[in-house]
C-alpha cells in the first residue's frame, strides 16, 4: 500500500523545513507538532540518524469536516508531514490523505481526503518550483 506523496528537494535540510512550513500554511494547514525525530533518537537511545522532523500539519477546516462523519477519525489526524536528509539532498513526504477512507471504509471521508490531498499536492508544486 502506497501511503505517501514524496519529493525530494535539492535544499539544506533547514531551509527545506522553512519552506515546508510556508507551503503548507499557503494551502491553509498549520503545525501543530513538530518531532524531532534525530534528537529524540540521540537522547533516548544514544543512536544517530540524519536529520529527521516529523510535521503534524492540520487544515482545521478539513479537520472538522472530517470529524463530522467520523470522531474517530482523529486517530488518523493531523496529516503528517516527514521532511529528512538523504544523500546530499532533503525529501519531503506527506501522507496520503486517502488512507482516512481506505483505513476507515469510510466513503462519506473522500471529498475531505481529495480535498486535503489537493492541497497537499498543491503545497508540495510550491515546493517543487
Amino acid at each position: 500500500m502506497d501511503y505517501g506523496i514524496p519529493l525530494t528537494l535539492d535544499l539544506p535540510f533547514d531551509e527545506a523545513v522553512g519552506r515546508v512550513r510556508s507551503a503548507l500554511a499557503g494551502q491553509g494547514f498549520g503545525i501543530l507538532t513538530e518531532i524531532d525525530v534525530q534528537a529524540t533518537l540521540r537522547a533516548r537511545l544514544g543512536e544517530e540518524i540524519e536529520e529527521y522532523v516529523i510535521l503534524g500539519a492540520c487544515n482545521p477546516a478539513l479537520a472538522s469536516r472530517a470529524l463530522e462523519v467520523d470522531r474517530r477519525i482523529g486517530l488518523l489526524l493531523p496529516c503528517n508531514v516527514v521532511v529528512r536528509a538523504a544523500d546530499g539532498s532533503t525529501v519531503v513526504e506527506v501522507m496520503d490523505p486517502q488512507l482516512m477512507v481506505r483505513v476507515t471504509e469510510r466513503p462519506a471521508l473522500e471529498d475531505v481526503a481529495d480535498e486535503a490531498a489537493g492541497r497537499l499536492r498543491a503545497a508540495l508544486d510550491v515546493l517543487a518550483g
